[in-house]
């Protein structure tokens, strides 16, 4: 490593620590550096130039400690190197330590003003210059860039000048080209009007200003002043107008040339590659991020939901960075490739999803049934069934291949997202089948979402093509959601163009009248299937990423667990187990309702879909359960009799208390009732009844090892295998999985069935996969000495009370039995590690405002809860309602309780949720 070269006085008074307190920067990585210029815009040649540098080496050579490497760290504008100080710190304290470089480009932060126009290229020249002078070139270490804003396309030219060195590329919220037919991002419109160029720029402090308003949270008053400190005058500031004055979008520009260059040679050589992203940003917007994508696909992406421009000031990339880099270049197992691991332990022999299809298009019962509103009879007999359209699995087979070819002769590629917003019924199975049967990737992200949600779902994971009712159409048109248009409903010319639409699904059908297999490629059973949405239960949807095998896997799981073989008639009360019914070979049938909001299934409307297929088998989420339960006394005696020919009845995606269930049972006689444990991830991971619950709860009351204490979700399905990490005094959990009775910590888990990876999201894939070749659910649990897994909520609402971390599904559950009190969340107030329980609860008849407990209804909850499980409820809560998941109205949101409930407490005001 070469060493600093001195320092002169003149040099020495220029440093920013004689004038402006910079928060978080150590004096000692201050450099001034000078350099010989042969940028082309220098009238003579190898011009000295000083150079301002956060530069780390010396404080490591001090120590002793020789770097992993080297980061070159390049800001944009009209920041400087004041933005990677969280980078150099976290780089030097870190156990193998890395050397960061972060220069202030000239004319900007506190090097020098060279008073010249420098362009793309000079800026290029530049730090090829700096990096000859002070030894990167020749250090014999990997070098790796890491860039935001203007700094990715200038990190990126040097890079290709010194292939050599650069070892990888990390980005933060910035491009390295613009398509030309997009007008540029607003904000840099604005800046560019000759009208206000100069005032905004130089004339003021207006652009610095903006950009720092483009940072949530908001950088506190020292560290704006840091970011300002060296742009104090209408000279220092020269540097902010030439950089905004060189954006290269139009072709004649002087820089266009080289900034095409420096994008075209991005995609001709590989290197490893990390892009993270503030998805909030609206000069950065996600169109640069999917060019960046499109130029290195082999890039690890972390996309940071709501964050703007200034990622490294909004965010903690260091931790990020140095991880990756650790994975790249220290010798540390990389742990995100262990997803790679369980594809390569899941390939057993593949039989496509849609396989069914194939073996039954000579089959002429029903496939798949839509059902109509149901209207109910004034006598209270059984009501005609209101079928909308039967569809024989003959027909489903050959509308599925049909329309299969016309989507790829439309321009639909293996590979392709496309996003498939249609109500659950034959069209959406159609829609389904026909991706799947070409490679194409399903985007499905549940409406029920809501706007802003679905926004962030579908703009995250970038469909190429856009399939959608009328409604969703409307609502891609005004909300910008990304992908060329397809409708499912018939438009009229004028609509079609008001919306974009290139093609309706019925034009594309009628366009094949026969269809040759050998047209249909054969899919890659380890390439990516489907991209599936969380809730958003517990924070920003994720897209949960399925290969074509794992997909496979699940559906042999739920056949082979429940035993649910072709002919088998399904009801899908429950939006994502529409997709399911063909790949099993079952008839299926989405009953009369809102699929965006379950509650909404009606008894009557869950007979009616029974009786229309002849259904045994019903699915249905929790909170579908308890609107059939509180409308069964509509029910006539042919549709009592309908339910009570159901033999198995599923619900997944929340726990369900055995009372409900025992409800249920009355309801529907003969059927099994089934509650496994599994999520997004990985469905199911266990099955468990009402009758092994039932013999539990007995093994509970006779002191059997770790029984009780949650919700018994009963044994791991076949080829899947569950442990516990056990939770520590903090909260944090431990790094051995057992499987220890009585041992609560966070599930981990693997099965064939598992996702293959989180879509984008590079850090939370990870983290999930901390435990190589275990997937890490979030939850908390533990087994008992029959090896049942016992639920017991997520490890994110554990309460950390002085005695040690305590989980609340027990308590709550407990809460629940008491008369006139619904649904119920403890919680967790106060300071991590001295938490005090708070229940909040919901009582029958429904409160019309937030208020505390009587003393009575208090008394008795904290009496219950603590006779059952010995958690004392330091206070008692009531809501109307309490706040939910939209999928499932069920999932309880705990965070959100948990601040109002402390609020509240605090100030003695209970304000609306």
């Amino acid at each position: 490593m070469t060493s600093s070269p001195s320092v002169s006085p003149d040099d020495a008074a220029r440093l920013p620590f004689t004038e402006t307190p910079l928060p978080g920067v150590d004096p000692a990585w201050s450099r001034v550096v000078t350099v010989a210029s042969t940028a082309p815009v220098e009238p003579v040649p190898g011009r000295k130039r000083r150079w301002h540098l956060l530069d780390n080496g010396q404080a490591l050579s001090a120590a002793g400690r020789p770097p992993q490497g080297i980061v070159l760290a390049v800001h944009g504008n009209p920041t400087w190197s004041y933005l990677w100080r969280d980078v150099v710190r976290a780089a030097t304290e870190t156990e193998r330590p890395w050397r960061v470089v972060a220069v202030d480009q000239l004319d900007m932060g506190f090097s020098e003003r060279t008073g010249l126009f420098r362009r793309l290229e000079d800026r290029v020249t530049d730090l090829g210059d700096l990096t000859r002078e002070i030894g990167l070139d020749t250090a014999g270490l990997p070098v790796v860039t890491l860039a935001h804003d203007w700094g990715g396309l200038i990190s990126q030219g040097w890079a290709q000048e010194h292939p050599e060195i650069h070892a990888a590329t990390v980005m933060t919220n910035t491009a390295v080209h613009h398509d030309d037919a997009e007008p540029i991002p607003s904000a840099l419109r604005l800046a560019l009007n000759k009208a206000v160029h100069g005032p905004v720029t130089t004339g003021s402090t207006a652009f610095l200003d903006t950009t720092l308003a483009l940072c949530d949270p908001a950088p506190s008053k020292d560290v704006r002043k840091a970011y300002k400190a060296p742009y104090t005058t209408r000279e220092r500031r020269e540097g902010i107008a030439h950089f905004v004055a060189d954006i290269p979008a139009p072709p004649e520009h002087p820089s266009h040339a080289a900034y095409e260059r420096i994008a075209g040679r991005m995609s001709a050589r590989e290197v490893p590659t990390l892009l993270l992203w503030g998805t909030g940003d609206p000069v950065f917007q996600q169109r640069y991020l999917e060019d960046l994508m499109h130029r290195a696909p082999h890039a690890d992406v972390h996309r940071y939901e709501g964050a703007k421009h200034l990622l490294p000031e909004a965010r903690n990339i260091s931790t990020a960075v140095l991880t990756w880099l650790d994975e790249r270049f220290g010798g540390v197992e990389p742990v995100v490739e262990s997803h790679r691991d369980r594809r390569a332990r899941g390939r057993a022999a593949f039989v496509p999803f849609f396989a069914e299809l194939d073996a039954r298009r000579h089959d002429d019962t029903p496939a798949v049934v839509d059902m109509g509103p149901v209207t109910g009879t004034v006598d209270g007999s059984a009501p005609e069934l209101n079928i909308e359209r039967s569809v024989t699995w003959a027909q489903l087979s050959s509308s599925v291949d049909r329309l299969a070819v016309a989507l790829l002769r439309t321009g639909v590629r293996p590979g392709d997202r496309v996003n498939l917003m249609v109500p659950p019924g034959s069209m959406l199975t159609t829609l389904i089948y026909a991706c799947l049967r070409i490679g194409a990737v399903i985007v499905v992200a549940d409406q029920g979402l809501g706007r802003k949600g679905l926004t962030r779902a579908l703009k995250g994971s970038s469909p190429q093509w856009f399939v959608g009712i009328r409604k969703a159409l409307v609502g891609a048109r005004a909300l910008g959601w990304p992908g060329r248009r397809i409708a499912a409903d018939s438009l009229d010319p004028v609509s079609k163009k008001l919306l974009g639409v290139e093609h309706t699904v019925a034009e594309l059908m009628d366009s094949v009248t026969s269809v040759d297999p050998a047209e249909i490629p054969a899919v890659d059973p380890d390439a990516e299937a489907a991209v599936l949405f969380t809730s958003g239960s517990t924070g920003p949807a994720k897209g949960v990423v399925y290969t074509h095998r794992q997909m496979a896997g699940m559906r042999d799981t739920i056949r082979d667990t429940y035993g649910l073989r072709a002919g088998t008639g399904l009801v899908a009360g429950f939006a994502p187990f529409a997709l399911l019914g063909p790949a099993l070979g079952a008839a299926s049938v989405t009953p009369d309702m809102d699929v965006t909001s379950p509650k909404t299934l009606t008894a009557q409307a869950l007979a009616e879909a029974t009786m229309a297929i002849r259904a045994t088998a019903v699915f249905a989420s929790p909170a579908a359960i308890e609107n059939v339960l509180a409308t069964a006394d509509a029910l006539s005696p042919a549709e009592r009799d309908a339910l009570a020919r159901v033999d198995l009845m599923l619900s997944a995606g929340a726990p369900i208390p055995e009372q409900l269930l025992a409800r249920l049972q009355e309801l529907m006689p003969a059927a099994e009732l089934h509650t496994p444990y599994g999520m997004t991830e990985a469905l199911p991971l266990t099955d468990v009844s009402l009758d092994v619950i039932r013999a539990a709860r007995e093994d509970a009351q006779r002191g059997v090892d770790g029984a009780g204490r949650g919700v018994c979700g009963g044994t791991p399905v076949a080829g899947a295998e569950l442990g516990v990490l056990p939770l520590t005094a903090d909260g944090s959990v431990s790094d051995e999985i057992v499987t220890t009775p009585g041992v609560t910590g966070e599930i981990v888990a693997r099965a064939p069935h598992a996702k293959d990876h989180y879509d984008r999201l590079w850090i939370t894939e990870r983290e999930s996969d901390l435990t190589p070749g275990w997937h890490r659910t979030g939850d908390v649990g533990h087994f008992d000495a029959r090896e049942r897994l016992w639920y017991e909520g997520r490890l994110a609402h554990v309460i950390t009370m002085a005695q040690g971390p305590v989980s609340s599904v027990a308590a709550e559950h407990a809460a629940q039995t008491v008369p006139g009190v619904g649904r119920v969340a403890v919680v967790g107030v106060g300071p991590v590690g001295s938490q005090s329980a708070v229940a909040v609860i919901e009582t029958e008849p429904r409160a019309e405002k937030p208020h505390l407990a009587p003393a009575e209804l208090s008394e008795r909850v904290r009496a219950t809860v603590d006779f059952a499980t010995g958690l004392p409820v330091s206070a008692v809560l009531v809501v109307p309602e309490q706040p939910t998941d939209i999928r499932h109205n069920s999932k309880i949101d705990r965070t959100a309780l948990s601040g109002w409930a402390e609020r509240a407490l605090s100030t003695g005001k209970l304000s609306d949720l």
